[in-house]
């Protein structure tokens, strides 16, 4: 059964799965096409423009499950600009609305009342880059690629993906609309439709609806480590003159994290007196009474960075899922009629704190790969031959050595960086879910009273607040899309074992625990407040949490960010 959903009064009905008896029942339009793209993100777009210009008839769609393109687009973001270059030379003629050349970088320790400057490490050097917003990018770069003859249709998810009678995908299908909490037609019900191509690329973004199907229907993690994750958060907000170094890219690592979970934030700088800022933490951390949101507040208050935010107000927020497995945890990238592209199969490089060019370029590479083969098979093996399996491969050290807590991982670092990557070894990842310690394990304090956490003042107050800066909306008379797959799990152990961390590590308030009308504890979903940071299924200790796609168009609306 599905949990309480805040809309219900009561519990709601079975969750409808994909491939339902319901399913297979009802008659669907199906649409054909040469290629087909879901997601319509850095990787999606940079494929499907690639694809138009090496074969201008080839008929090209791309599935956006958000109500415009880039409203679900969310990331620091710095970019390095070569793929961008390639498909859009004369980009800078015409760039994104946010679109700041970097100027200067500074990278700090933090402690509670003061701070250090460190050397910056060669990584985040970013002399050459921009700082965008990844969003705006995303809808700025939309009609570009229509204008070569992509048809892209935002609004439309993917649901599941479809496989032919010898068992290749030949495409997706789009959720049904109109169905309510109980998974039954609404007046106005629309079934989803199919759709068809010889080749479907998978371009998702971080833990995607399809790709965690695929991945677990094809099995291709078996050769690689887990993946690993984290969740950045992320705010944008106008601040008084004189206040704003734009072109400035500060990062820092430290308070208020202790030394053993792993994290850090950035502050870019943009034009018209403009911050954007966040904060990522690796979804690794063992203490389940960790709560990233009260974590990036803090972060918020310290000295040296409330006194940037003073007197300015916040525009919009956001949170995401990211991720940080790099070389190792790549899965197999190329199955029978599809591929993985972007963060959707893992191409983040985390020392550098960046993947949109890697995302980009292996849409790209994936382009390249399918005109001259015209079918999927080894784009795996010509990803990890190029530009972005080197990167990946050189820095695959880095992150995992953060395992063993700060200094260490920084020891690592240096010596992963002096070496350039040859280290005889490679250091493997386990799933974050699996690290999370039971409350019996734990001894001292919270990590809150650890790090002394301060007084706060400055807005968002609480995470409904930062909800309404996503500008969040979903219908709530429709199937939750948060299905927990056992709640008594949720309240006869998970309370007691590790005191519901998703009450903590979801940073939208979706879950809680309330007392039902005979007085016994249940676990309430506020589905309404998701913003699809896809947290829960990933770091769900007993991993009975599965993020599903809502109806088309539901979820955050990010501006600017």
């Amino acid at each position: 059964m599905c949990a309480l959903d805040s809309g219900t009064g009561g519990s709601v009905g079975p969750c409808p799965e994909p491939g339902s008896k319901m399913s297979e029942q009802i008659e669907r339009d199906v649409m054909a096409y040469d290629v087909l793209i879901v997601g319509a993100g850095p990787a999606g777009l940079a494929a499907a423009m690639r694809i138009k210009q090496n074969a201008p008839d080839t008929e090209v769609c791309v599935l956006e499950k958000a109500s415009e393109v880039g409203a679900h687009s969310l990331a620091g973001a710095v970019i390095e600009t070569g793929p961008l270059d390639e498909l859009v030379p004369n980009w800078r003629d015409d760039p994104p609305s946010i679109c700041v050349d970097a100027t200067d970088d500074e990278f700090w320790m933090l402690h509670k009342d003061g701070a250090r400057r460190l050397p910056t490490p060669p990584q985040q050097n970013n002399h050459g880059n921009v700082i965008v917003s990844l969003g705006n990018m995303m809808s700025w770069l939309a009609p570009k690629a229509e204008a070569l003859g992509v048809e892209i249709y935002p609004g439309f998810s993917a649901a599941e993906a479809l496989f032919d009678q010898a068992g290749a995908v030949k495409g997706v299908r789009t959720p049904d609309m109109g169905l309510d909490r109980n998974g039954q037609p609404k007046d106005g019900f629309t079934p989803g439709i199919e759709i068809h191509a010889p080749v479907t690329l998978f371009a998702e973004g971080c833990r995607g609806n399809c790709s965690k199907q695929l991945i677990r229907h094809f099995e291709l993690n078996q050769h690689s480590d887990p993946q690993t994750y984290g969740i950045g958060l992320k705010e944008l907000w106008q601040v008084p003159e004189g206040q704003c170094q734009p072109g400035l890219i500060q990062h820092s690592i430290g308070w208020p994290l202790d030394d053993d979970t792993y994290g850090g934030s950035f502050v870019y700088h943009l034009n018209d007196n403009r911050i954007a800022l966040g904060f990522v933490i690796g979804l690794d951390y063992a203490d389940p009474r960790l709560r990233p949101f009260e974590v990036f507040q803090q972060f918020k208050h310290h000295p040296k960075i409330k006194a940037m935010l003073e007197g300015g107000e916040i525009i919009s927020a956001g949170a995401r899922a990211l991720v940080e497995g790099g070389w190792q945890s790549l899965p197999k990238m190329d199955m029978p009629g599809a591929v993985l592209l972007g963060d959707g199969a893992g191409t983040l490089n985390v020392p550098k704190i960046k993947g949109i060019h890697t995302a980009m370029r292996s849409g790209m590479i994936a382009a390249d790969h399918i005109h001259a083969h015209g079918k999927p098979d080894g784009f795996d093996a010509a990803l990890r031959a190029s530009a972005v399996g080197a990167e990946l491969k050189k820095v695959r050290n880095i992150r995992p050595g953060f395992n063993k807590g700060k200094w260490i991982g920084l020891l690592n670092a240096g010596w992963e960086t002096i070496t350039k990557g040859a280290s005889p070894w490679t250091l493997s990842n386990q799933a974050d879910w699996q690290a999370t310690r039971s409350l019996e394990e734990l001894e001292g304090p919270t990590p809150e009273d650890a790090q002394a956490y301060v007084d706060r003042d400055l807005p968002p107050r609480d995470r409904l607040a930062s909800v309404y800066y996503a500008q969040t909306e979903h219908d709530e008379d429709q199937p939750v899309h948060l299905q927990v797959l056992d709640t008594s799990i949720c309240i006869e152990r998970c309370t007691h074992e590790y005191g519901n961390p998703c009450t903590r590590f979801c940073p939208a308030n979706v879950y809680e625990m309330v007392e039902n009308e005979a007085g016994e504890q249940e676990l309430k979903i506020n589905a309404a407040n998701c913003v699809h940071c896809k947290t829960c299924d990933i770091k769900d200790p007993y991993q009975i949490i599965n993020w599903v796609v809502p109806e088309g168009g539901a979820g955050p609306n990010y501006h600017n960010l």
